[in-house]
């Protein structure tokens, strides 16, 4: 059983990880068309990703870019 759950958080954590890195792509985008509603909808996606991937134990210090 043990095994299967750190397949399985190894999964998530790619997923997710792919995620975060989309996501900030998309605010770096939204920040510099200043759009602020866009911003504000992907803000929301990037602190739920940021923190699963904080509960996964991913250090994010080299991966966060928007540092919010």
């Amino acid at each position: 059983m043990e095994g299967m759950q750190k397949m399985n958080n190894a999964g998530i954590m790619k997923t997710a990880m792919g995620e975060f890195s989309d996501i900030q792509e998309y605010m770096a985008l939204a920040k510099k068309e200043n759009a602020k509603e866009t911003y504000a909808k992907l803000k929301k996606k990037y602190l739920f990703l940021k923190a699963l991937l904080h509960n996964l134990d991913v250090n994010l210090a080299d991966i966060d870019e928007i540092k919010e």
